[in-house]
Parts: C-alpha cells; sequence; structure tokens
C-alpha cells in the first residue's frame, strides 16, 4: 500500500514562519526543523561535554527533527496567536494531536511504533527533560531570525528579540548561556566581518 506520509513532510517547506511579521527573508518549517535540530544538537553537546551530563543526543536531536511536523496540516500559527490565552492554547494542542494522529494514519504499520514518539507530543510526555533541549533550540531558533532581521535593518523584530532573550534567560540553562556567550554572536557578523 502507498504512504503520503513523506511527500507530507516533504510539504513543510511550503509552510511560511512569521507570517505576522514583514521579513527581509522568508523562512519555511522545514528550515526551522532543520535549524532547531543544529541547535539541539549543539545544547545536547555542551550538556554532555561541557557540563558532564548524559543526555541522549541522538534522541533528541530525531525529536527535534519531528517537532513542527503537524504544521503540514495546521499551517504555523504565530505565537501572540497561540498564547493568546490559556483555551486558544489548550483547543490549539488538540487540532495538533488530531494533526499527529492524521499524520500517523500515513506511516506504514511496520515504521509506526519509531514515528509515534516523535510525531505526537502526547506519546512523549515522559520526555519532558529531553523536550526543554527542543523548547529551547526552538527559542534561540527564534532568536536568531530577530538577529538576523535586525542585522538586516528591520526593526519589525525589535520587541520580538527582546521578549526570547526573557524567555531564554527565564530558561535558567547553562547550556543555553554558553551558546549566547561563545557561539550566537558570531551570527551578528557579516561575511567579511567572520
Amino acid at each position: 500500500m502507498e504512504s503520503h506520509f513523506f511527500a507530507y513532510l516533504y510539504r513543510l517547506r511550503f509552510i511560511e514562519r512569521w507570517s505576522l511579521m514583514r521579513n527581509t527573508m522568508k523562512e519555511n518549517v522545514a528550515e526551522h526543523s532543520f535549524h532547531v535540530s543544529l541547535l539541539t544538537h549543539v545544547l545536547c553537546t555542551i550538556a554532555n561535554e561541557v557540563y558532564g551530563r548524559q543526555v541522549p543526543t541522538d534522541k533528541v536531536v530525531s525529536m527535534a527533527l519531528f517537532h513542527d511536523s503537524t504544521e503540514v496540516f495546521t499551517g504555523d500559527i504565530p505565537t501572540p496567536v497561540k498564547h493568546h490565552n490559556p483555551k486558544i492554547l489548550s483547543n490549539f494542542r488538540e487540532i495538533e494531536h488530531l494533526a499527529a494522529e492524521r499524520l500517523l494514519d500515513m506511516v506504514p504499520e511496520p515504521l509506526r511504533r519509531v514515528y509515534e514518539p516523535l510525531i505526537d507530543p502526547k506519546k512523549t510526555l515522559d520526555d519532558a527533560e529531553l523536550k526543554k533541549y527542543i523548547k529551547a533550540a526552538d527559542s534561540l531558533d527564534a532568536y536568531l531570525k530577530c538577529v538576523t532581521e535586525l542585522s538586516a535593518g528591520n526593526r519589525e523584530f525589535a520587541v520580538a528579540k527582546k521578549q526570547i532573550e526573557d524567555t531564554l534567560q527565564e530558561m535558567a540553562m547553562p547550556e543555553v548561556d554558553y551558546f549566547l556567550k561563545h557561539l550566537a554572536p558570531s551570527l551578528e557578523k557579516t561575511l567579511d566581518e567572520l
């Protein structure tokens, strides 16, 4: 039987992010998923190599790769809309779960056990400690988007950058602080400055 699972995942490149903002450079969910996976990998690596933790990097990066896969059906709902009030957020989480079920229905049965915990957030409740790395990476990607836009002269992202900086600080993760101190500054530089 033919599966449309990967055909839908490849359509994530058509889902635009930051739809409420004027952008100098468009971004789609596929690019974002790649960036969040990269950032998750480095945060886990920092945790393990700098702070002596034992975070299962491969598992967390796999989770990150699929963290927004349901957006192929829901689209990217902007954070100010999603978090406007608890009822909207609760309803969105239910829609997200239904989208996950729809996507998982396309996975061939022999593969479903592997993809189910990656796609349906309700199936990974026991991974809350690992999800914090993905949430931090997601926020870091948003922060880096703001930095990029501001560096291009787009002040549209000034307030968002400050809000995301506050969010990152509230996370109180030394891995995030390490990234911001040692790795993030070069992302504000031009090619000639690198």
